[in-house]
């Protein structure tokens, strides 16, 4: 059973999503149980694959025996085990909050959750380029209909350009596949690692194109500068336990470029070596400072999350641009925080929007919220998170990748992001403060009668007292199981820190890598083994 873990990060999904969308009729609630157990225990497995991972063994498991380089393989090493359990955790948050009744709000909702689950584990698990781009459609036709759930004029809207983008980038990631096959003979990243350096002149120009397709492919998926505009519209318009999954989906082209370019194209590609980071760096800084401007414009809750994501992805990458293991492993950190804290912070915003009532989720004055201070400690929590305030793990994060600089980053890092974690500041008291003080007592409590009647009226069918207990207690639970990571990652942040310090350590060891997957310990065995 042991050999065969690694593979079922991406079988549960699959087999759990095709059942749920064979028998996609009939009442919710046993859609629900199998959506939850199914999640539950693919949070197990991928625990089970980082402590495993904690060995320091990069394993991989070829499907059908096909042996690298010419087989389909999983790999699995320190990183895709932590990418792997963030989605996990990230999934079960959004789908307890999803499973109160946002998921009767379109058809296949669960089938096509999984499924989307399975298309982002592989991108995480797969050890092939080709097999990246499989995973990425799979994730994305997942997603197309995900973000239109429930349908509406704003989400179709948003949704077709969030297809017409990607559908682009699919076709240059294809041309980039092509070129690099031509090029290299192989797509198997340990493989091309292993050729890249023994690249005579005349194809060194022909491999830098496909590298640099690849670039900018990863950044549209990832949300860099100039090709982030996609982001803010469509996390803004998704149903909220979509958008807070979505808050992974970025992390699929950050991971990528870190993956492709520290191994294919890293210290021993020569004169490929590290062809990506110099740009990754500039476009990550003014991704940043945009970021920042952003935030302070929205006029709109959702959309002021959106651009936090978008100042996470310009912090992410500028660890990626410094293009150091310090720097790796400090990503590696702020990763998990911003990724969790973020969708924790949609799952609470449709609250609030929806117990607002005509304001919704403006940054407007409008009625007060029914649960004024356990919503408004939750959304001071996240807000202080996402910020990076002490003593939440944004702070802890934002200070690892500033010490990771180097004195001459240090003159262009510190001010970029300082500045937007200011911006995030500023926006967000503006928000909490009309959000929750704007409102006089008298009106406050005229206007909590009203939104009471209109809650009743929205959940006629959940009238009983029992079943409004449980969707509260559904959302609580998905809500806190993402902001309530904040305070662990800082308790637990010894071991986390000294994780992902070993896992940028074997990330920058490409010998490693390329020895593990091509060189086997015994024929016959499914997994290699060379720590």
């Amino acid at each position: 059973m042991m050999d065969h873990l690694i593979a079922l990060p991406v079988l549960l999904p699959l087999i759990a999503g095709l059942g749920l969308l064979l028998n996609r009729e009939g009442p919710a609630t046993p859609r629900r149980i199998i959506g939850l157990s199914a999640t539950a225990l693919l949070v197990a497995v991928c625990a089970l694959l980082l402590v495993q991972s904690a060995d320091g063994t990069i394993r991989y498991y070829a499907l059908g025996d096909w042996q690298p380089p010419f087989g389909i393989i999983l790999v699995h090493d320190r990183l895709s085990a932590l990418m792997v359990t963030l989605t996990a955790l990230l999934a079960l948050g959004s789908l307890f909050y999803a499973s109160a009744g946002n998921d009767e709000e379109g058809s296949n909702f669960h089938g096509l959750f999984q499924l989307q689950l399975m298309g982002i584990n592989g991108a995480f698990l797969t050890g092939d380029l080709f097999n990246l781009f499989v995973f990425f459609e799979v994730l994305l036709i997942a997603s197309y209909s995900l973000l239109m759930h429930g349908g509406g004029k704003a989400r179709i809207h948003s949704g077709f350009h969030y297809v017409a983008l990607n559908l682009a980038g699919s076709a240059l990631f294809l041309i980039g596949l092509g070129v690099l096959y031509g090029t290299l003979g192989t797509l198997n990243m340990a493989d091309m690692a292993a050729r890249v350096p023994a690249l005579d002149s005349s194809r060194l120009a022909l491999a830098e194109a496909g590298a640099m397709l690849l670039l900018v492919v990863f950044g549209l998926k990832s949300a860099i500068l100039p090709l982030y505009f996609w982001l803010p519209r469509a996390y803004a318009s998704a149903p909220a336990p979509v958008a807070a999954l979505f808050a992974i989906l970025t992390k699929v082209g950050i991971y990528a470029i870190l993956r492709v370019f520290t191994l294919v194209f890293g210290a021993q590609a020569g004169t490929l070596a590290y062809l990506a980071q110099p740009w990754v760096w500039w476009l990550s800084l003014a991704t940043l400072a945009l970021g920042g401007l952003g935030v302070l414009s929205a006029r709109d809750l959702r959309t002021q999350v959106a651009y936090l994501i978008i100042i996470s992805v310009g912090t992410l990458l500028a660890g990626i641009g410094m293009n150091s293991i310090e720097a790796n492993a400090a990503l590696l950190y702020y990763m998990v925080h911003t990724t969790l804290v973020t969708g924790g912070l949609f799952l609470l915003v449709d609250i609030i929007a929806h117990q607002r009532g005509k304001a919704g989720a403006r940054i407007v004055r409008g009625r007060a919220v029914n649960q004024v201070a356990l919503l408004g400690s939750l959304f001071f929590i996240g807000a202080l998170a996402v910020a990076g305030i002490p003593p939440f793990s944004g702070a802890v994060g934002k200070a690892l990748i500033l010490e990771a600089a180097t004195p001459a980053q240090q003159l262009w890092l510190w001010p970029i992001l300082l500045t937007s974690s200011l911006a995030a500041i500023v926006a967000l008291s503006r928000t909490g403060s009309t959000l929750f003080w704007r409102v006089s007592g008298g009106e406050r409590r005229r206007e909590r009668h009203e939104s009471g009647e209109r809650d009743k009226e929205h959940e006629r069918d959940k009238d009983s007292e029992r079943g409004q207990r449980r969707v509260g207690t559904m959302r609580a639970i998905g809500i806190l199981l993402l902001l309530g990571a904040s305070p662990l990652l800082v308790i637990f942040g010894g071991p986390l820190t000294a994780f992902t310090d070993a896992a940028a350590d074997q990330l920058a060891d490409q010998e490693a890598y390329i020895s593990s997957i091509i060189e086997r310990e015994a024929p016959g065995d499914t997994t290699g083994g060379k720590p």
